[in-house]
């Protein structure tokens, strides 16, 4: 994974730019739909990714919270 990574970071964008590009050559502005749908499933990647860090870091959260002891009174809940 140490060379494959930076290649793909690389290699994939210049895919997706000759791609559009190759698009707009050959259907004219059907690349405009190309791009729109590029965004789409960058969109749907990134909340995939955002939500996973964030269920992560409640978990995190929770066993932090586990491994303390608990004080009555003090902390989120308490009355």
């Amino acid at each position: 994974m140490r060379i494959a990574k930076p290649i793909l970071l690389v290699t994939t964008p210049v895919g997706l730019v000759l791609g559009l590009y190759e698009g707009w050559r050959l259907a004219g502005g059907l690349v405009f739909i190309m791009a729109a749908l590029m965004l789409v499933i960058g969109a749907a990647f990134g909340s995939v990714v955002y939500t996973i860090r964030k269920e992560r870091a409640e978990e995190e959260r929770k066993k932090a919270a586990e491994g303390q002891p608990r004080t009555p009174g003090v902390g989120p809940g308490a009355t």
